[in-house]
């Protein structure tokens, strides 16, 4: 009887895992997150690395981004990171920063769904002010709060953030330079994704092909300031678990002072399902 019990769980977890992937496998972006959380009670460690070419330099920028990201409830996630960068030449820890998502807009169907949720991160950074741009993902401290909406429809998924980002000095002795009615701006993405592969699904453990492209942008509320990115990204998704991004970034438009804005960025992360 207990050997019966424990195939039917095995057997519902599978076609769980299952539905799963074919309702979120395209909609893992890379330069922004999207309005749905992680699993509960699953644990996922992250790499972002960025190799960006520093303008009028033959320098290249490279920045070391490790995360731990914990799906604390089916509407709560929760990551931590550390940032590390060569920005002074010597390749060292700058800062780190604590994000937090909670999905408040659920309406799901077969193989598609829209979601929506808000977020915050807050960020300490010890290195030097060398931009215009704020960014709160390795560069500046401060704190962003937003909010994501995200639509899926089978093998497509839309997803769209607006957020508020505020910069403040980078520990006690990078102060932020372009003055305190400058340090405030909008950021808005818009990212599409479309998984290619595998055709159709006969198992969990299947490789998943997606392609994506992401626009970013910024307008500082100070200066009136702005930039436009586009990043194409591969993504590779491994028996469900384990996921490879290569992407590009690149400037569109700017008329702010940005030190690296286009060059590879590559992110490698596995995930933990049922830990807790």
């Amino acid at each position: 009887m207990s050997l019966i019990i424990s195939l039917r769980k095995i057997k519902c977890s599978i076609v769980l895992v299952l539905f799963s992937l074919s309702g979120h496998s395209q909609e893992l972006f890379s330069l922004t997150e999207p309005a749905s959380n992680r699993p509960a009670g699953s644990i996922g460690f992250r790499i972002d690395n960025s190799i960006m070419d520093e303008i009028n330099s033959s320098r290249i920028n490279y920045h070391l981004i490790p995360e731990l990201m914990v799906g604390v409830s089916k509407k709560i996630t929760i990551a931590a990171n550390v940032f590390f960068s060569n920005r002074t030449e010597v390749f060292r820890k700058e800062g780190g920063s604590i994000y937090a998502k909670y999905r408040f807009v659920s309406h799901d169907g077969v193989q598609k769904h829209f979601r929506m949720a808000a977020f915050s991160r807050i960020s300490f950074n010890n290195s030097d002010i060398h931009q215009e741009e704020i960014e709160m993902y390795g560069h500046n401290t401060g704190f962003e709060i937003g909010i994501i909406a995200t639509k899926l429809a089978r093998k497509v998924a839309i997803s769209s953030e607006v957020s508020f980002v505020k910069a403040t000095d980078n520990g006690n002795k990078n102060k932020f330079i372009y003055g305190n009615v400058n340090s405030k701006a909008v950021d808005h993405s818009l990212s599409v994704g479309k998984l290619w592969l595998p055709k159709e699904y006969s198992t969990y453990r299947q490789t998943n092909i997606n392609c994506m492209v992401e626009f970013l942008n910024q307008l500082n509320t100070g200066s009136g300031k702005y930039y436009m990115d586009v990043a194409p990204v591969v993504q590779v998704i491994i028996k469900s678990q384990s996921r490879i991004d290569i992407g590009y970034r690149k400037e569109i438009s700017s008329n702010m002072i940005r030190t690296a804005p286009n060059g590879f960025f590559i992110r490698l992360e596995h995930t933990f399902f049922n830990v807790f």
